[in-house]
């Protein structure tokens, strides 16, 4: 099944690559469309937004299609969108493009999360769903860099043809590796609604908020943080964010092989050490050599909290969690936006440019103290923390109500479900991975 997982990697390094390497050419589309640079920034803030609205409406329209019909139909709207935005000659063209590629962004690795874990067994759950979100760390240590070198040589147009390539690429991969899979028995919208009426899947979406919105309250602005306090060239940033995706790499595998041991005591280790990471990043931020490493190590801390924060997620929305899964990829660009405007604030109320990042480390314990309350309401009730789960059989009916006399009771897997069969191979990602 590697193999298969592999896929959804290649789609999500093409989503990853399109969402951020915009970044990079803001100038050269500033220019080329005679807009202003605030206004080419909007192209970022609007594909965001895309994600947000599109991950809960596009998970539910395909509800009742096979996940893997349901993954290469994404993967076509994201090719149209990326291709509207190589052919865009004006603005608006260009913004169009833009918002029909976000809409595709949170079903595809909302969906195939689900997917990755329902290929392995239930202890690999995690990890296969990091392998997919491999694909979205190596967008920003590769994708991005060679999107931004590939525009400015060539013009912005180029990297968005070059994008719409790996968008084919992933869609056959789609095609010929991932398996067959049925409609799910259970996928009508108003069952995969029915999660969103358990108190903990909303404690699960508001931890991945102010969690990963420590991230980016500092990462927004890691550029004149570096250049203003560390004493680092412009030139040297490319270098600083190829490390910052090195550490993205390593702590997405840690932090999916973390939560397949033990989730909750993972997810609680991963936030307060992003917290005492970023504390140490507002010191260590004022000399080149210890801003370096600690980049570095934020980087590894912070990309570790993708798999737990989107598997706990799943452990909470079993029976369908499809819909949930794609609602956590829109939290994720909430935090983002969360992060980077409380940030700002700071930043434009003469707090300095270390301000964000104390705004991070307090974001980052905020969403300690929710995954803590969702632990603590675990242990109250009795429960075990679910499993992830596997796409429930038909004789097991999603409840309509909310669970009101046993708000937390663990999910009912059959005894042999086929995800856990012998005749499945092992999947190592489920999250992240947002982002």
């Amino acid at each position: 099944m590697r193999a298969s997982l592999l896929a959804l990697a290649v789609g999500a390094f093409g989503i990853g690559t399109t969402e951020f390497v915009i970044v990079g050419l803001l100038p050269e589309v500033a220019d080329d469309l005679s807009v202003s640079i605030p206004s080419a920034g909007m192209l970022v803030t609007g594909y965001a937004l895309g994600v947000v609205v599109g991950a809960p409406l596009m998970t539910a329209a395909g509800a009742r299609l096979p996940r893997k019909t349901m993954l290469v139909v994404l993967m076509a709207i994201f090719i149209a969108g990326n291709l509207l935005c190589a052919l865009a000659g004006d603005y608006a063209a260009l913004m169009g493009g833009r918002l029909i590629a976000a809409l595709t962004h949170g079903a595809f690795f909302g969906i195939g999360s689900v997917v990755a874990a329902d290929l392995v067994a239930p202890d690999r759950r995690a990890s296969a769903i990091a392998l997919m979100f491999t694909g979205l760390t190596l967008a920003n240590v590769l994708g991005v860099p060679l999107g931004t070198f590939l525009g400015q040589e060539f013009g912005w147009r180029s990297t968005f043809w070059a994008v719409t390539g790996i968008g084919i690429v992933g869609l056959l991969a789609l095609v010929t590796l991932v398996p067959a899979q049925p409609a799910p028995q259970r996928g009508a919208l108003r069952g995969e609604l029915a999660v969103f009426r358990r108190p903990q899947v909303w404690l699960a979406l508001t931890t991945t908020v102010l969690g990963f919105g420590g991230v980016f309250a500092s990462f927004t602005y890691l550029a004149p943080m570096m250049t203003e306090l560390a004493g680092f060239s412009d030139g040297a940033v490319a270098w600083l964010l190829v490390l910052f995706g090195v550490g993205l790499c390593v702590g997405n595998v840690l932090g999916g092989r973390a939560a397949d041991r033990s989730l909750m005591p993972s997810l609680y280790l991963i936030l307060g050490g992003l917290s005492l990471v970023l504390v140490v990043f507002t010191f260590t931020s004022r000399a080149a050599l210890p801003a370096a490493v600690t980049l570095a190590a934020f980087g590894a801390i912070g990309f570790a909290t993708v798999p737990p924060l989107q598997a706990r997620v799943m452990q909470q929305a079993a029976g369908a969690p499809a819909l949930a899964s794609a609602a956590n990829i829109a939290a994720f660009n909430l935090g983002n936006a969360l992060g980077a405007w409380l940030g700002g604030l700071a930043v434009a109320h003469g707090l300095g440019w270390t301000s964000p990042t104390w705004i991070g480390a307090g974001l980052a314990a905020a969403g300690l103290g929710t995954a803590a309350l969702s632990g603590h309401l675990d242990r109250r009730n009795g429960r075990r923390p679910r499993p992830l789960p596997a796409e429930p059989l038909p004789s097991e009916p999603l409840p309509s109500e909310p669970f009101a006399s046993e708000p937390f009771a663990p999910a009912r897997l059959p005894a042999q479900h086929p995800s856990a069969g012998a005749g499945h191979g092992t999947h190592p990602i489920v999250e992240q991975k947002s982002r």
